[in-house]
Order: structure tokens, then C-alpha cells, then sequence
């Protein structure tokens, strides 16, 4: 009885910090949901909670039979009071299963808050049909932009200028190829020209083009491949299933080598950004401390690639070029219309690393070490950050610290991700 009332007590806490933080990432273990009387659920989804009352202005459907048939559970659903959690939270904890028997920890999330979705939706109505509700799916039918989705057989550069996500800012015709190749919502056909779509797989796709790029960006660099990602497992109306992850700000009060490993991988992470086999640039316009997160076996990953645009190194942005610059209501479902957005040959190759020494790093190293070399890592973390200094400066400023930190760096089996790898890579 005590360790159910101790289980019920972290649920309540992880249910707290959910309310305050908006999201409710996992710890590494997770109890299964079949143990102890298993009690039938009396309520029904609703496909408002879903969102599936807006698709096909939505993310998909790929794994809605999951939800139905309870191979994804919420956290509360492991409780005697099934119930579905508060529908205004943007993400929340569950457990996804494929047999049954075996459970693992998941983050089932919304692209924006409920709020904002709901906010989008009334601009689509009066934008467009002067009216406060609306058919959300049929009056984005009738938009321009989406007649040429339909007439097109191939995604072009021209057919996504001027959304906002900064993944489409500056597009090559490679990437978008990709795009269409690996679209996880669809029957996999392998071809770069959309003959396998349905109109409403256009639709999806390119509502969620608009609204946030972060289940695409998961899609077509999956972590299978090495890519820095959470696992996409599938989505259902407005909310999409990943691997879970724990936010970098749960370990700002970590020991230091725990610290020192997280931030070595930060900057392994950035530095595969840059240079790739693929070779895309990829770059943060902005970071804070749910930008990445930390795997139960101590990988750190992306865990959230909203703010992240991608440069094509091989074909460029030239494509681009000449387009003019239009916006419509797909430009502004979540975003200011009036917003600037910056020009593709202005992003500095070191922009996510200043971002990262200036917003993150302070964080996570701060007051780790004696004062001498705490001052050497402040002071090299302020040359790091000041995005004013030449590229050069902050890579040569970012590599002394790497020097700094990697001695420190020790080989230990809680370190599960290169454990133990290390130890027998040490030379005698």
C-alpha cells in the first residue's frame, strides 16, 4: 500500500510540474499499465480532444487506431480513474505499447497550444469567410495556394514561399524532394512526385508545413539514421506521438560530470549540424531549455526542431531567388504576418552555437568547479556567445572549451549511451 500511495504521489507531482511547465517529459522507467486489475474506461475519446474535428486541416492519422484500441495510454490511465488529461496542455506523458505486455515512455504533444490552434482557427474564418466559425478544412480548400497544391505533381519551392517555419525559409528543391520521398502520413511510394498523395494528404501536409515543421523535420532525418532526433512514431488529428525525452532543464543542478558530458554532446550535436554527410546546414533562430532534451540512457537529442532552418550546401538557396515574396493565411496560421524574416545569406554558420554558449551552457556549467577554471569556462563561454565576434573567433573560443572540458569527462556506466565503449577505448 505504501509504494501505491508513493506511485500516486510522483503522479500527482509529474501532473504539477506538467500544469506549470506546460509539457510533461519522462524519466527512464515507466509502470507498465497491465499490472493489477484492469478497469475498462467509461468515457469516449472525442475527437475535439484529438483534433480530429479540424482534420483534414491537421497532422495526420498514422496511428489514431493505437489511441483507440489503447496501445497509447496517458499517464492517468494508469490510474483507477480513467480519465483523458486537461486538452489546453501542449504535451503530455504516456505509455506506448505494441503487444500489450511491454510498455516504454512517450510524448504525445501538440504542434501549439490549444489556445493558439483555436486562435488560428477563428483568423481562418474571418480572414476568409468574414465569419466566426467556419468549415476549417473546406475554406482552406478554397484558398489559392491550396488549388495549386492540388494541380501540382511535385513540391516546389515555389508552392511553400512565404511560410513562416524557418525550415522552408530557404528551400532547395533537394530538400523538399526528401520531403515528399519520407512523409510518414502516407503510403511510402518512394518517388519525389506526389502521385501517391490524396488531396487530403496535401492538405495535411501542407497545414503542418505552415504551422510547425518539427514532425517533418523528424521524419526525413530520423534518429535511425544518426540524426540528433526523438523517434516520430505517428499522429492523430492535432497531436503527434514521439520517443520521450527529459528537457535539458531538469539537469541544470546535475553534478559536474554529468554536466561536462551533456555539454560535450551539446556541442558534438551543433557541430553535426554544420557538417554532415548530406551536407544541409542546419541553424537554431532561437533555443531555450526545452530545445533539446536527454534520453533515459543519457543521450542528448533535439527535442524540439520548430526553430530549426535548414541550408542546402550542395544545391543552395538559389531557387529562391526571383520568387516574390507573398504571404496568405498559410503565412500566418501561428505567426505575426507582419513578422520580417531574415535573408537566407545573413545566417552565420556559428549562429546556433552563439545561441547555445549565451542561452544554455551558463546554465548547465554554472558553479561546477573550483574558481580558477570556473572563471576560465565563463570567460571563454562570453567570447562563445557574443555573436558580434567574428565566426572564427567563436568556433576557435568554443574548441578551447571543448579542450577544457574533455579531460573532465569520465568513463562510467551511468553514462549507459557510451558505457562500455569508453572503457575499453582507453589506452593503458
Amino acid at each position: 500500500m505504501r509504494s501505491f500511495l508513493h506511485h500516486r504521489c510522483f503522479k500527482v507531482l509529474a501532473c504539477l510540474l506538467c500544469w506549470t511547465l506546460n509539457c510533461s517529459p519522462f524519466s527512464g522507467a515507466t509502470v507498465s499499465p497491465t499490472s493489477g486489475p484492469r478497469v475498462k474506461p467509461s468515457y469516449s475519446f472525442g475527437r475535439t480532444f484529438l483534433g480530429l474535428d479540424k482534420c483534414n486541416a491537421c497532422i495526420g492519422t498514422s496511428i489514431c487506431k493505437k489511441f483507440f484500441k489503447e496501445e497509447i495510454r496517458f499517464d492517468s490511465w494508469l490510474s483507477s480513474r480513467l480519465k483523458l488529461p486537461p486538452n489546453y496542455l501542449s504535451c503530455y506523458s504516456g505509455n506506448y505499447s505494441d503487444d500489450s505486455k511491454t510498455w516504454r515512455p512517450v510524448e504525445i504533444s501538440r504542434l501549439a497550444t490549444k489556445y493558439q490552434h483555436d486562435q488560428s482557427d477563428k483568423r481562418i474564418c474571418t480572414s476568409l469567410t468574414h465569419a466566426k466559425s467556419c468549415s476549417i478544412e473546406r475554406t482552406l480548400w478554397k484558398t489559392e495556394r491550396f488549388q495549386k497544391w492540388l494541380k501540382a505533381k511535385r513540391l516546389t519551392p515555389g508552392l511553400v514561399q512565404g511560410l513562416p517555419t524557418p525550415m522552408l525559409r530557404c528551400p532547395s528543391q533537394r530538400l523538399l524532394d526528401r520531403i515528399v520521398r519520407r512523409y510518414a502520413e502516407v503510403p511510402d511510394a518512394g518517388s519525389v512526385y506526389m502521385d501517391h498523395f490524396t488531396d487530403r494528404d496535401k492538405l495535411r501536409l501542407l497545414y503542418t508545413l505552415s504551422v510547425s515543421t518539427h514532425p517533418i523535420m523528424l521524419q526525413i532525418f530520423p534518429g535511425a539514421e544518426g540524426w540528433p532526433f526523438p523517434k516520430y512514431l505517428g499522429s492523430c488529428g492535432r497531436l503527434i506521438v514521439t520517443t520521450s525525452t527529459r528537457p535539458l532543464k531538469e539537469f541544470y543542478s546535475v553534478s559536474a560530470d554529468v554536466a561536462v558530458d551533456l555539454a560535450l554532446q551539446l556541442f558534438a550535436v551543433l557541430d553535426s549540424m554544420v557538417n554532415n554527410d548530406l551536407n544541409y546546414f542546419f541553424y537554431f533562430t532561437q533555443v531555450d531549455a526545452g530545445t533539446f532534451g536527454v534520453f533515459s540512457d543519457g543521450r542528448l537529442f533535439i527535442r524540439d526542431a520548430s526553430m530549426l532552418g535548414v541550408i542546402d550546401n550542395q544545391e543552395g538557396s538559389h531557387l529562391m531567388t526571383g520568387l516574390q515574396e507573398e504571404k496568405d493565411i498559410f503565412s500566418c496560421l501561428m505567426t505575426d504576418c507582419q513578422n520580417a524574416l531574415p535573408s537566407c545569406n545573413t545566417i552565420k554558420h556559428t549562429q546556433s552555437l552563439s545561441m547555445v554558449c549565451m542561452e544554455l551552457l551558463p546554465k548547465l556549467l554554472k558553479d561546477k568547479f573550483l574558481p580558477p577554471m570556473q572563471v576560465k569556462i565563463d570567460s571563454t563561454l562570453s567570447i562563445c556567445a557574443d555573436n558580434f565576434l567574428t565566426e572564427q573567433e567563436v568556433i576557435t573560443a568554443a574548441e578551447v572549451l571543448v579542450e577544457i572540458l574533455k579531460p573532465l569527462q569520465i568513463c562510467d556506466s551511468h553514462f549507459a549511451y557510451r558505457y562500455p565503449d569508453c572503457k575499453y577505448s582507453i589506452k593503458p
